[in-house]
């Protein structure tokens, strides 16, 4: 992208002083709150909040709310990212302060991480006991790349995203990528498993899959994995998710068939007990989106005790991208 002298001038400005170029280097290789920058370079908060207030000006950096922290994040688009870029590229990393500044990354980035592991680990039990109800995940990863195919994703939104492991698994896939969920303890173990992954092309940020704090029509892909069995009310969560979606852009949904085991109401807070292809169809519809493909994916457990994985590709009609959002929710039951 070509710049004029002026905007040129501006960004060098902008990213031409000793910490905010180290600012730009750390958050390059993350999303990291003020309180991260200031454990990192050793400088007051109020210090790192007026240059990263700077870097935000330029639109060097995005900033993004999650309940009382502030994360911030190296800019992916714009006319500044390439000449940040350049400008990173051009450091050398052999450089003293640069080195101890990774140094000191590397451990705040440990600290996240075992702090998510122990909240994983304290709920690994729950999980491993609905995994063994249903088809190996791996058979199910499997099923969701075929689906999605190999075509070059610009840019994807993962929806109740938790450990994070749909940006990890579709990764190859796309060039930039969010993932969205409510509970912030499983935040930190999906950027702990994209820092662990080298995963710079996602991020992860706090939100409500009901009222979703992005811009509409802006993602090529929009994947929602074991999500909707857990709503009162999945087809608001289709609605927003429709919304997301550029004209033509496909939405993916990963969840139960029909079933019959109750036990997962009360025990496993499971609202729905499964979808089926018709109910999904015609929420589907509801939405503006048509249903693609759809992949069923027995259990491995004896007949009638396991769980049925269903995986449905739909798509936004190009000719009806707005329409769907204006229309009224009418319910349907799923059982």
């Amino acid at each position: 992208m070509r710049l004029g002298v002026d905007t040129l001038v501006e960004l060098l400005k902008a990213a031409g002083e000793p910490t905010r170029l180290r600012l730009l280097t750390l958050l390059s290789a993350g999303d990291l709150t003020v309180t991260d920058l200031t454990e990192i370079l050793g400088q007051s908060q109020p210090r790192i909040s007026r240059h990263l207030k700077l870097l935000a000006e330029a639109d060097l950096i995005d900033r993004y709310q999650e309940g009382a922290w502030a994360y911030f994040r190296l800019k992916q688009d714009g006319s500044g990212a390439a000449l940040v870029r350049l400008l990173l590229d051009a450091a050398e990393d052999s450089d003293p302060v640069l080195q101890r500044d990774r140094d000191r990354l590397a451990g705040v980035k440990r600290a996240r991480a075992e702090k998510a592991q122990a909240y994983f680990s304290r709920n690994a039990s729950e999980w491993d006991e609905l995994r063994r109800l249903h088809v190996n995940d791996a058979d199910v990863e499997a099923a969701l790349l075929r689906i999605v195919g190999t075509d070059a994703v610009e840019s994807m939104l993962d929806l109740g995203t938790g450990t994070g492991r749909i940006l990890q698994l579709l990764s190859p896939r796309y060039r930039r990528a969010i993932g969205i969920d409510a509970s912030r303890d499983m935040l930190a173990v999906a950027r702990s498993n994209l820092d662990k992954e080298g995963i710079l092309s996602a991020s992860v940020r706090h939100g409500d899959i009901l009222n979703l704090p992005l811009d509409a029509g802006d993602y090529d892909l929009v994947t929602i994995h074991q999500v909707l069995h857990f709503l009162e009310e999945p087809e608001l969560a289709l609605a927003e998710a429709a919304r997301m979606l550029k004209p033509g852009g496909r939405l993916a949904i990963i969840d139960l068939a029909p079933h019959a085991h109750e036990y997962l109401r009360d025990e496993h807070a499971h609202v729905r007990l499964g979808f089926s292809h018709a109910v999904m169809a015609e929420w589907l519809d509801r939405q503006g989106l048509a249903v693609e493909d759809v992949i069923d994916l027995p259990p491995e457990t004896a007949a009638g005790r396991g769980l049925t994985v269903t995986i449905w590709l739909a798509r936004r009609g190009r000719a009806v991208a707005h329409a769907a959002s204006e229309q009224p929710l009418a319910l349907t039951g799923s059982r």
